[in-house]
């Protein structure tokens, strides 16, 4: 925490109540928030989300949610618009990546700021792209895909962790039951082939994550989740790591609106970048 002199920025960890401003500057950048993200996000590390206060007043923001010992994600750095330029975001980032400790830190960075982080020591490993569009109704839904509920949760852990460099299961079970999320999984011969999630984001509904284990499962889930936006646009984060995931993306009509560069301090476990068809969010990994 830094001095709290007038003038003076004081971060401090932030309560659900405090992300709400944080939320609606995400909006402002064109992020699209979910609705319902923050109390998910906090499950995974409550500890990890920081808010810096100029005289009293929000004026600067992080998250660094560590997943285990090994790993955290670094999301929602912000500093509001009128106060930038001030030194505000480096405090701010410095107090964010102490909660880290020596974890490798992942973050979905945007093109202006790429090459600050590379100054902090992230190393790119692979572009995002949100893609957006109104997906056509399907006259025959997949028999295959069923609520999440039919899968098991012990499943569903395990295969999201199998998609990510690390576990969240304290997450992935909010995620899943969170109000206004609608989550569907593939089962076939009794045996989960993907999953997926849609939920209100600020500018239209938001697909995250979409795992799948072939473009077939992919796309039966993405036609399932869509169905629930009713002709609506919904928005979808793809990995450029993975070209069944973007021939997809495409296949549907989805335009690409927003990139993204996924990017490291060092080593990560090995995971299945092939199952992933729609990353979770930008801002969690």
């Amino acid at each position: 925490m830094t001095d709290s002199a007038p003038g003076r920025l004081v971060i401090s960890r932030a309560t659900l109540d405090d992300w709400r401003v944080v939320t609606g500057w995400a909006a402002d950048e064109g992020w699209n928030p979910g609705l319902g993200d923050a109390p998910s996000f906090h499950a995974q590390d409550p500890d990890g989300f920081f808010l810096g206060r100029l005289d009293g007043e929000p004026a600067s923001a992080i998250s660094v949610v560590n997943y285990g010992e090994d790993y955290a994600f670094l999301g929602h750095y912000l500093v509001r618009p009128d106060l930038r330029g001030r030194g505000l975001g480096l405090a701010t980032w410095q107090a964010g990546l102490a909660h880290a400790g020596d974890r490798v830190v992942g973050l979905d960075g945007v093109p202006a700021q790429q090459d600050n982080y590379r100054r902090s020591g992230f190393e790119w490993r692979h572009g995002t792209q949100r893609y957006i569009g109104p997906l056509p109704a399907v006259d025959v839904p997949d028999r295959h895909v069923r609520p999440v509920e039919a899968a098991g949760l012990r499943a569903l852990m395990a295969y999201d962790s199998a998609c990510l460099p690390a576990d969240r299961p304290r997450f992935l079970e909010s995620w899943l039951a969170a109000p206004g999320h609608r989550a569907l999984a593939r089962i076939v011969d009794g045996r989960l082939t993907g999953y997926g999630v849609i939920r209100q984001g600020r500018d239209t509904r938001r697909i995250g994550p979409l795992f799948a284990d072939t473009r077939a499962d992919a796309e039966a889930l993405l036609d399932a989740l869509a169905a629930d936006a009713d002709g609506a646009p919904v928005a979808m984060d793809v990995p450029e790591s993975n070209p069944e995931a973007v021939a997809l993306a495409e296949a549907r009509g989805m335009k690409p609106t927003f990139d993204t560069a996924r990017m490291y301090t060092g080593p990560i476990r090995d995971y299945a970048a092939d199952r992933v068809f729609g990353t979770t969010s930008l801002e969690l990994g």
